[in-house]
């Protein structure tokens, strides 16, 4: 194991940090109306609605995929090749936060998910920078923590997205891009760095297709996360063993303990 272990600037880390959650508290200063936009698509008129919470929840995840490069070029064994795919959880971060603050109404309880997400996003940096360098001591620690939040996430966006009570057609993209960027980045960390495109599109797509048909079905957001994670969380850690090698009877064991014990969570949060 590598002796040097390497942690983010400071200084670099809370600007980074600081501008991000300014981007979300201009919307609670600003306070703008939420406008709507009519588009004639395929015979009908979609509305969709436009507010300051969505352009800089948009903006903030490209300042987000800026600053995480920005932050990542101050580690010795920066390399351009390898350093994006750090980008995907930083980025999926800032959406899960953007999401779970438009979903809250009162005062207080906005200013604390606004601090824990503060906290969130700086362990998420923190560990996809350590996680740049496979030879650290605190990698294995590094890709543990960054799996867990990555789920974590996935079940924080979900739930999120559902008590907004959006449209199906305006849910369906965060649905696909959350069960695609979690699943993508779990394998690139479990797989040695390797990139397994196809295994998270088609769990994207599973994500999408699964919550569209639950869409209409009378669930709590709880609920409604918890059972999009079940399978998720099982097919992403099937399609990593299945990529490494193992027979599909052994691969299957995990995923579906695993899944049975998220599944079976539904009823308890009824």
């Amino acid at each position: 194991m590598n002796e040097n272990q390497y942690l983010p600037e400071p200084a670099r880390l809370s600007v980074l940090v600081a501008i991000l959650l300014l981007t979300f508290a201009l919307e609670r200063v600003l306070n703008m109306p939420q406008e709507t936009l009519s588009l004639p698509l395929f015979g009908f008129v979609w509305t969709i609605p436009v507010g300051l919470g969505t352009i800089l929840s948009s903006l903030a995840a490209i300042l987000t995929a800026i600053g995480t490069d920005w932050l990542l070029r101050s580690h010795p064994n920066f390399e351009l090749g390898k350093a994006r795919g750090h980008w995907l959880l930083p980025i999926l971060s800032v959406l899960t936060l953007g999401a779970f603050l438009n979903s809250l109404t009162e005062t207080y309880m906005w200013w604390l998910a606004f601090g824990i997400g503060a906290l969130l996003i700086a362990l998420v940096l923190t560990a996809e920078f350590i996680a740049l360098e496979p030879t650290d001591a605190r990698y294995p620690i590094a890709v543990a923590g960054l799996t867990v939040l990555a789920f974590a996430l996935f079940l924080i966006l979900t739930v999120s997205v559902r008590a907004s009570g959006w449209r199906l057609f305006l849910v369906a993209p965060f649905l696909f891009t959350a069960g695609f960027l979690v699943s993508l980045r779990t394998l690139h960390l479990r797989l040695g760095e390797r990139w397994e495109t196809p295994w998270a599109i088609g769990i994207g797509l599973v994500t999408l297709h699964l919550g569209a048909a639950l869409h209409y079905w009378p669930l709590t957001p709880l609920q409604y996360g918890l059972a999009l994670l079940a399978p998720v969380y099982a097919l992403t850690i099937l399609s990593v063993s299945l990529a490494d090698g193992l027979p599909f009877r052994v691969a299957i064991v995990e995923p579906a303990i695993m899944g049975a014990v998220l599944a079976s969570l539904l009823l308890w949060f009824r």
